[in-house]
């Protein structure tokens, strides 16, 4: 331990780490090895699906602390141990070093992997087809193909900027199970329904629920994918189309503890000067 450096109890650190990501939602699902060795580790998160690994963690010693994150909703978080005394002006800065070291490490990987997933993209959506109305999951839903293509049974939207650069795909089974590249960009793409918006543009969650709403309106709809894209989009919408009225479309997460389909609509109708609609049921909502 350098001069200076104040002792802290490894295991119990370890356990308010452990902790720190639970409450900030990037729990590993399976133990992870906590060596503070300063290297990127990945991991799956719990609540991802089998074979992800959104979460990443740096660890640093001597000062202990940590970087963690989620790839999949763009989040950053830092971390160290209470102490029984403050740290040194040098331990301090020392910690900053490294979590901006830290920090820069994860980018860089965070690059190479939307790198990578952005040729898969491409590749995988030249060898695909336009989508057929009679797929199941269409069938299902009651909606159109809607520009969505196909390829080994799967349906296929691709996720792209506003400036029309494919990032990724989203890849929806006969059955409804929807998955990711691996590694690729979601924050601020979206997949366009009904073509360019003119005076009212819709944001809405997922492919099924943009389909349903430009049916039954008539307007253009973008489909942001997750509930933590909606205000990425709407913002990179608004500075493309400043004039147009937006309108957020929530899914109510009633059953979810905090509701994060209305909560995070309502922020991203706030964040662009838009409105929040949500289903009404009549006082009855179902989990």
């Amino acid at each position: 331990m350098p001069a200076g450096a104040q002792p802290v109890n490894f295991d119990a650190a370890l356990q308010e780490l452990r902790a720190a990501m639970r409450v900030r939602g990037v729990e590993p699902f399976a133990a992870l090895d906590l060596v503070p060795d300063g290297r990127l580790r990945r991991f799956r998160v719990v609540g991802d699906k089998p074979g992800s690994r959104n979460g990443w963690l740096v660890l640093h010693d001597a000062p202990l602390a940590a970087v963690f994150g989620s790839w999949k909703f763009g989040s950053t978080h830092t971390w160290s141990p209470r102490r029984a005394t403050p740290c040194s002006p040098a331990e301090y800065a020392a910690m900053r070093e490294r979590l901006r070291a830290a920090q820069a490490a994860r980018e860089r990987a965070s690059e190479r992997d939307q790198a990578d997933a952005a040729e898969r993209a491409r590749v995988l959506l030249g060898r695909s087809a336009l989508a057929l109305a009679a797929h199941p999951y269409l069938l299902k839903k009651g909606i159109k193909p809607h520009g969505a293509r196909m390829l080994r049974g799967d349906l296929v939207l691709p996720l792209r900027d506003t400036a029309g650069k494919l990032w990724s795909l989203q890849l929806i089974s006969p059955d409804g199970e929807k998955r990711f590249l691996a590694g690729g960009r979601t924050r601020g793409c979206y997949f366009p329904i009904g073509g360019a918006p003119v005076d009212t543009l819709l944001i809405a969650e997922g492919f099924a629920t943009g389909a349903t709403l430009h049916e039954a309106t008539g307007w253009p709809v973008a489909v942001a994918f997750n509930a933590n894209n909606l205000e990425p989009v709407a913002c990179a919408l608004r500075e493309k189309f400043p004039s147009v009225r937006a309108v957020v479309c929530a899914d109510d997460d009633a059953a979810t503890p905090g509701n994060p389909g209305l909560t995070r609509a309502t922020a991203a109708a706030r964040a662009v000067g838009g409105r929040v609609v949500y289903p009404n049921f009549g006082g009855v909502r179902h989990g």
